[in-house]
């Protein structure tokens, strides 16, 4: 008889599942916030609050996922150095998961990435490694990690797996049983951008999964492949451009992005999403970052049909982190000037909007 045996003690294993998992007991489920609208419209908007997070956004949840996931398929072990590509949010979360269980993290990222960025991921224990082209962070974030004897986390191909869309209280699952006891406790849309894909996969299949009559809509900022790709049903569609929207908007469609669970995309203006978060952080009294207002953009063309259909309902969408984080950009008057960008038409539209219910945006 022939045997090979490759098992390895599970020690580390066992442990860092479990710091992983008591970190989670240690955190209350996030907020939904209910968003001011005229009550004669009976139409309520609801806003996920991630930014309430450890690592102040929604990319906490796909970090948490992320790890369990290598960790249980044996891709990380004690001593792993894990390698991302990412200048943003799922960066920090991920060297915050990787510190917590005594790992070695580098992400890989432009050499253009803001030092407010780079700041947040060294504070949570994260080194950066920089490439010229934004397009090559994919293969050199693998080449460090083959280089290394590391784990490439891959978060745009892993994203959409790694969570659980049955429940296991997922970000959909929370969001259900929160609008339970709620005028209209399952919402019409719920409305998220695309940035992995990941989000709008768990969302899009627990809806159809819990046979909702939910729809789904995905908002895209410029410059990104999502809309252009789920236009023309190409999922190797390129624009091979950044996204001015930190979170959201990706060069190419993604492995994670599951457009047949989408019901609805929309391409939203830069100067909309930056309008429109300001707009909704003077709304609510506190910053909410650009990808939020990616989110607002497209959910209040959405409301707007509802009133003109005569009908009430609900709809949902993502806070998706805090907007302190983005001083220096999307609420620089210099900055936003800088990027050849005029508020003055979209916030026009919101008043408008504000006032009136109708959309001409």
């Amino acid at each position: 008889m022939k045997a090979c045996d490759r098992s390895t003690p599970r020690d580390w294993v066992d442990n860092a599942v479990r710091l992983i998992d008591a970190d989670a007991q240690r955190s209350a489920d996030t907020h939904l916030l209910r968003y001011p609208l005229p009550a004669e419209w009976n139409v309520q908007l609801y806003l996920k609050d991630e930014s309430t997070h450890i690592t102040g956004s929604l990319k906490h949840r796909l970090a948490r996922s992320l790890f369990l996931y290598a960790i249980c398929n044996g891709w990380v072990h004690e001593g792993t150095t894990v390698v991302e590509a990412s200048s943003g949010s799922t960066a920090v979360s991920e060297a915050y998961f990787a510190k917590l269980l005594g790992l070695d993290f580098v992400a890989v990222m432009p050499a253009s990435t803001s030092p407010q960025k780079i700041a947040l991921i060294e504070a949570q224990g994260g080194r950066c490694h920089f490439v010229q082209r934004p397009p090559d962070m994919y293969t050199e974030a693998a080449r460090l990690a083959a280089e290394c004897g590391g784990h490439y986390m891959d978060q745009f191909t892993h994203a959409e797996r790694a969570t659980d869309w049955r429940g296991n209280n997922n970000i959909a699952e929370s969001i259900f049983q929160q609008m339970a006891l709620e005028s209209h406790p399952v919402p019409d849309w719920v409305v998220v951008g695309a940035g992995t894909g990941g989000t709008s996969a768990t969302i899009g299949r627990y809806i159809r999964y819990r046979r909702h009559a939910t729809k789904l809509a995905v908002v895209d900022p410029e410059n990104s492949a999502f809309y252009g790709g789920y236009e023309t049903g190409d999922a190797g569609y390129e624009t091979g451009m950044s996204s001015r929207i930190e979170g959201i908007g990706r060069p190419r469609v993604e492995p994670s992005f599951v457009g047949q669970v989408v019901d609805r995309m929309i391409e939203v203006p830069d100067a909309g999403s930056i309008a429109a978060a300001r707009y909704a952080s003077r709304v609510l009294g506190r910053r909410v970052g650009g990808s939020t207002g990616t989110n607002l953009w497209g959910v209040f063309a959405i409301i707007a049909e509802m009133l003109a259909a005569g009908r009430g309902g609900s709809v949902v969408t993502l806070l998706c982190d805090g907007g302190d984080r983005y001083a220096g950009t999307y609420f620089d008057d210099g900055w936003v000037e800088s990027q050849g960008l005029s508020l003055a038409e979209p916030t026009a539209i919101l008043d408008k909007f504000t006032a009136t219910g109708t959309w001409a945006g």
